[in-house]
């Protein structure tokens, strides 16, 4: 793959402003310049970085409509309402609705909870749930990470003696839906200080409004910090602000304490006895929860995440690796099928988009592969699959380009959507599908912006090895977690040579292992270049080149530093050309 190395040199006056920082903190100047350009510009905001504190979370009160969500369900639980918890299928909803249900659980015991099935009535509230909840005597529905557009749904669990709550975190139409109380911070009067909460989140923070209603410690609400970052992670939400302390503990939580459902998928993905990051959530974790809404029903995947019973969870979560087992192989399939298609079809590479429609494929990983050929491909992606009469979709989209507004555009040809900026999912008729193709592709033409179409690679900071020092690397791993809006830093080291021992390694000798060296400094650095093995000739040349990396602490070794190689170029003063 030929990437773009994106690097802006720091002013003078950024420059002057980062040691300033730096002599006040005793951090590096390189990190505090990209702290800055994180937003974090005092000593002050450095250490709440560094050290997020769960009593600097938000009030929860001040999201609108808190208060009346509070008072309704202080009201069913005093008047012995039957209370459902109903969720989205994916890792967010379903994390979500085990937060909420485990914590109310431990005060009330007239409680159940609901997830739809993908397959038989699609995203969000339905008819169906509707009337399940109505047969089961419920008068109160908390719904989470979905609802805020299921006006006729709502209206329709109204005329039929139940209410809602609702707790989303998606983009509101103008008409919401008839509910006792919404609490979403993205609602036109919001008055929530932060907007990027994921659903499990929101859920959190109605359960902290509960609890300090009810007199109820905040110790209490700790344990089920490990679910919120895993949605956190897994929804691909920003990791600063709130969700920056949210994820912060709960990963702690995840490593130190985990509940026994989590626990046993940590175990059965073979994560045991490892420090959990947000990557081993979004690789690992998150797919195994997402497998079960995918394949079968999202249920299955909260009837783990509340298990009590080490023994039953490690049974439910070797059930959910093999359904996992299940969609890797399912989406691998798609995804060369989708791939053979458009290189089959030249023409599809020229434009800013890729839509594609198959009546045959599988619902469950229409958003795998989207992500998929978004990788390959660096266009925003639609993959359109048919469900009895409707055809339904996921979209994904590319660094800095809002697939929801693209999507919002077409609204008239779609009988539903929802998303976020990445990430989105629509339904509309067999008959609109190719208008919606053209519609979409002409909003991505006037939209996108051409180097959102480039496999980029934005570097942070250029380094020498001398400046990779042992308190560095520690600083640098204190910025964790990572995510979205704390992207892990990327840097760039020029005119680097191999030490002479550098081999290629692998099942298929497709990757590199370097010990590498440059002027700065007598320290011979370790690095892992993987797929790159085409480069290892040009490397044994002993001419100096360019590498653009991450620091990473290698799994194998304990404290060992290594650099995470993500490309190679020769240096600008050398002789060779190389393909990157």
């Amino acid at each position: 793959m030929s990437y773009k190395w994106n690097y802006k040199a720091p002013t003078q006056e950024q420059v002057d402003a980062a040691e300033a920082l730096a002599n006040e903190t005793r951090i590096s100047p390189v990190l505090c310049r990209m702290l800055m350009n994180r937003g974090i510009t005092t000593a002050e905001e450095v250490r709440k970085f560094f050290r997020p504190q769960l009593h600097d979370l938000h009030d929860p009160f001040l999201m609108k409509g808190m208060d009346k969500a509070v008072e309704r369900l202080n009201q069913a639980m005093g008047n012995r309402e039957r209370i459902m918890i109903y969720g989205d299928y994916d890792v967010d909803g379903c994390t979500a609705v085990a937060l909420v249900y485990r914590f109310l659980q431990q005060f009330y015991s007239n409680i159940e909870y609901y997830i739809p099935d993908r397959y038989d009535e699609g995203y969000g509230v339905s008819i169906q749930g509707v009337d399940l909840a109505a047969s089961h005597g419920v008068k109160l529905i908390i719904v989470l990470d979905c609802g805020i557009k299921a006006v006729d749904e709502i209206q329709y669990a109204k005329d039929n003696g139940i209410d809602f709550i609702i707790c989303d975190h998606h983009v509101p139409d103008a008409l919401v839906p008839p509910a006792v109380a919404i609490l979403n911070a993205k609602m036109p009067d919001n008055t929530y200080p932060y907007l990027d909460l994921s659903g499990c989140g929101v859920g959190f923070k109605f359960m902290q409004a509960f609890a300090i209603s009810n007199g109820i410690p905040f110790s209490m609400l700790i344990p089920l910090l490990d679910l919120v970052a895993v949605s956190i992670a897994s929804d691909i939400v920003p990791i600063m602000g709130e969700n920056r302390i949210l994820a912060y503990h709960g990963l702690r939580q995840l490593n130190n304490n985990p509940s026994v459902g989590l626990k046993a998928i940590i175990e059965v993905c073979g994560l045991k006895d490892r420090d959990l990051t947000m990557a081993d959530i979004v690789f690992k974790i998150g797919p195994r929860i997402n497998a079960s809404g995918r394949m079968q029903n999202g249920s299955e995947s909260v009837k783990l995440l509340v298990e009590h019973n080490s023994e039953k969870a490690l049974e439910k979560a070797e059930q959910i690796n093999r359904y996992n087992e299940e969609r890797k192989e399912l989406d691998k399939r798609m995804t060369e099928d989708a791939s053979r298609y458009v290189e089959d079809h030249p023409e599809m590479k020229t434009r800013s988009s890729i839509v594609m429609y198959n009546e045959d494929w599988h619902k469950g990983v229409i958003g795998i592969v989207a992500s998929r050929l978004t990788e390959i491909y660096f266009r925003p992606t639609v993959v359109l699959t048919r469900t009895d009469d409707l055809v339904t979709g996921s979209a994904r989209s590319v660094s800095g380009f809002d697939v929801y507004k693209a999507i919002q555009s077409c609204s008239d040809l779609l009988d539903n959507f929802g998303g976020h900026t990445y990430a989105a999912g629509l339904s509309l008729k067999v008959e609109n599908v190719e208008a919606f193709k053209m519609r979409f592709q002409d909003y991505v033409d006037q939209h996108i912006e051409p180097e959102q179409t480039l496999a980029v690679l934005d570097i942070d900071a250029v380094l020498s090895f001398s400046d990779i020092t042992k308190h560095f690397c520690i600083d640098v791993k204190r910025m964790r977690p990572f995510g979205p809006d704390n992207p892990k830093p990327v840097f760039c080291s020029k005119q680097v040579f191999d030490f002479g021992t550098s081999k290629v390694v692998g099942r298929e000798q497709e990757h590199i292992k370097l010990e590498l060296v440059d002027n700065t400094s007598n320290h011979v650095m370790n690095g892992i270049a993987f797929g790159q093995s085409g480069q290892a000739r040009f490397i044994k040349t002993k001419q100096a080149f360019d590498i653009v990396y991450t620091i990473e602490e290698n799994t194998h070794r304990h404290g060992e530093v290594q650099l995470k190689i993500e490309d190679i170029k020769p240096n600008a003063n050398s002789p060779a050309t190389v393909q990157s």
